[in-house]
């Protein structure tokens, strides 16, 4: 029906832990792809995205909060493509008139295009009344990028965050976890000026040779009785660092600041902190700091 609106908010996340297998050969689709261990976490740092029904054709704007236009081409935005997939599954065009508009750094490694993807995939279904089974939604959210199914919480409404997960394999296996935080507990995000490449970031991974899938290690983390941050790890931290050493300054500088560990969400730029420290010095920096809280149900305590 014209005139049907929806507006969704789409979540950041962060990487608690991360664990990078090496890169594999077989099979040849997957060749050179890396199988991941991970523990992610929705904060609710988030984009809004508005949706409607449009008449001759479709029409997208994907802009920052302030106005400003987004420096890549449209048809590269994930939430793009999760249109353009759906269109090519059902057969037909689904004319959509859709703005996005983006709070989540890019290329901070939290997720913010694959969220929007996710966000993108539910909500065009849901507008055009498209009947698709799980199974065929999770693959195409696999299809679009490895971060998608984490955002694709089928058993939870529309308008709420995914639950906390560990992910492995190529990023197609997401089994929800409990949560270990009660509500109100908070992480502070530094997002820097400059991004990581993730193809860089791989590529000097795999130069500091073999390295062993740790998914016991993250589902331990997962499974245990609160967040203890000097345990939480990130195996491509350091490769992120060797690819933007500002990277390593500032973690640096966070810890002088807080005398607690910073830590790299995903392939960087943005670090993340649990230290409750006024950080604010460093927006002269132009790095924009942002507490925000964990979102998941309240079982376990940060810290207990």
């Amino acid at each position: 029906m014209i005139g049907v609106m929806l507006e969704l908010r789409s979540y950041a996340k962060i990487n608690l832990a991360l664990s990078v297998g090496p890169a594999v050969s077989d099979p040849p689709e997957r060749a050179g792809f890396h199988p991941i261990a991970s523990w992610f976490a929705a904060v609710d740092l988030a984009d809004v995205i508005t949706l409607e029904r449009s008449v001759g054709g479709s029409r997208f704007e994907v802009v920052w909060a302030d106005g400003r236009a987004v420096d890549w081409p449209l048809e590269r935005d994930l939430f793009v493509r999760a249109h353009a997939v759906l269109e090519s599954v059902v057969g037909r065009e689904l004319p959509t008139r859709a703005r996005v508009v983006k709070r989540i750094p890019a290329g901070g490694g939290l997720g913010g295009g694959s969220s929007n993807a996710a966000a993108g995939l539910r909500g065009i279904a849901a507008l055009h009344g498209l009947d698709i089974d799980d199974a065929a939604m999770r693959r195409l959210a696999a299809s679009i990028g490895s971060d998608v199914g984490f955002f694709l919480d089928l058993e939870r409404g529309l308008e709420r965050a995914p639950r906390a997960a560990v992910v492995t394999g190529f990023g197609e296996t997401v089994e929800r976890v409990d949560a270990a935080w009660e509500r109100g507990s908070a992480v502070t995000l530094l997002a820097p000026t400059f991004g990581c490449s993730t193809v860089e970031v791989y590529r000097a991974f795999d130069a500091t040779g073999t390295k062993r899938l740790r998914e016991a290690d993250v589902r331990a983390l997962a499974a245990g009785p609160g967040i203890d941050p000097s345990t939480l790890f990130n195996d491509l931290a350091g490769a992120a660092e060797s690819v933007e050493p500002r990277l390593r300054g500032l973690r640096e500088r966070v810890e002088t600041m807080t005398g607690e560990r910073a830590h790299v969400s995903g392939s960087g730029s943005t670090l993340f902190t649990f230290s409750d420290a006024d950080l604010s010095s460093l927006a002269m920096e132009g790095v924009v700091v942002t507490r925000c809280e964990f979102i998941g149900d309240a079982l376990r305590g940060v810290g207990s």
